[in-house]
């Protein structure tokens, strides 16, 4: 096998009333660099010394796991992890790994995967579409699984419209966010969100920017999340004060992204203020939807 880089865009889940629905693949990038070798070599930048460990790195995971699953024993690998998105920040980091161990994996054995192959190892290391299908696919997708099968459509999202993503400087496991989230919820909620989800979907394609305040709005996941978050609900009044068209949780967080046409630094800045008020420092990355996903250089 060749040199191969492989990139691998974040991503956004939920973006409000989507959860576990809706992803959005953003501009920034973890970039993984595979050379054949016997043996596991594990290079970081910046570094992470638990990525280096074979035994915890997910990415050499799911390429032995991938190599396997085609009938293949794997020897080993020569990698060099590109890592630009934040880890357990809500932006997909940990789908990046599986997505290009799953492409690797394939390019080796000369294949591509189908959708079924690709799900069929995907969903042993993370089941969720909403994080993978962006992270692969790229753009605006949406998902759900019905007796087993990923179904999924690819939605057209407006150009003038940008992503402003605050990152606080804390982590957040999904297992913890999760934990949070109760077992059952009124019909009243679900309702909320059927209803909201649909009016985010259709103001896009309409560009009816102005629905997308309320649409962004969440009765699911957010309201038992934002005890994680200091000041969770001051940064969404500044961002909307400073003129973001409608604000949320990215995936389980702790970032937050906001959609918007113009005022960008303005929203970033604010909602930088909304965290530093509680004494936690955040920066905030103006980022485009990127449409293309994932990509497969050689060398």
């Amino acid at each position: 096998m060749k040199t191969l880089k492989i990139k691998v865009p974040a991503t956004s889940a939920n973006l409000g009333a989507g959860f576990d629905t809706l992803g959005l693949a953003l501009n920034l990038y973890n970039e993984f660099i595979i050379e054949e070798s016997d043996n596991i070599e594990i290079q970081t930048i910046p570094q992470f010394p638990e990525f280096e460990n074979p035994e915890k790195n997910l990415f050499i995971k799911v390429l032995k796991t991938t190599c396997e699953y085609l009938g293949n024993k794997f020897h080993g690998a020569k990698v060099k992890q590109i890592i630009n998105i934040p880890v357990s920040r809500g932006l997909g980091s940990s789908a990046t790994a599986i997505v290009a161990g799953i492409l690797a994996g394939f390019y080796a054995n000369k294949k591509q995967p189908t959708d079924e192959e690709f799900f069929e190892i995907a969903y042993k290391f993370e089941p969720h579409p909403d994080n993978l299908l962006p992270a692969w696919k790229g753009g605006l997708i949406t998902a759900c699984i019905e007796n087993g099968k990923t179904y999924y459509s690819k939605i057209p999202f407006p150009k003038e419209l940008k992503a402003v993503v605050v990152i606080p400087d804390f982590e957040l496991s999904t297992e913890k966010a999760r934990s949070v989230l109760p077992e059952n919820i009124p019909l009243k909620d679900a309702i909320y969100n059927v209803q909201r989800v649909s009016l985010f979907i259709s103001a896009l394609i309409n560009k009816e920017y102005n629905l997308l305040k309320i649409a962004m709005n969440d009765k699911l996941h957010q309201p038992y999340r934002k005890q994680l978050i200091p000041n969770f609900d001051k940064v969404i009044e500044y961002a909307l004060n400073a003129g973001a068209l409608g604000v949320s949780l990215s995936g389980a967080g702790s970032c937050i992204i906001a959609l918007a046409k113009e005022n960008f630094n303005k929203i970033g800045s604010a909602m930088v203020k909304a965290f530093n008020e509680k004494s936690i420092n955040a920066e905030y990355k103006l980022l485009e939807i990127e449409e293309k996903g994932s990509e497969i250089l050689v060398d």
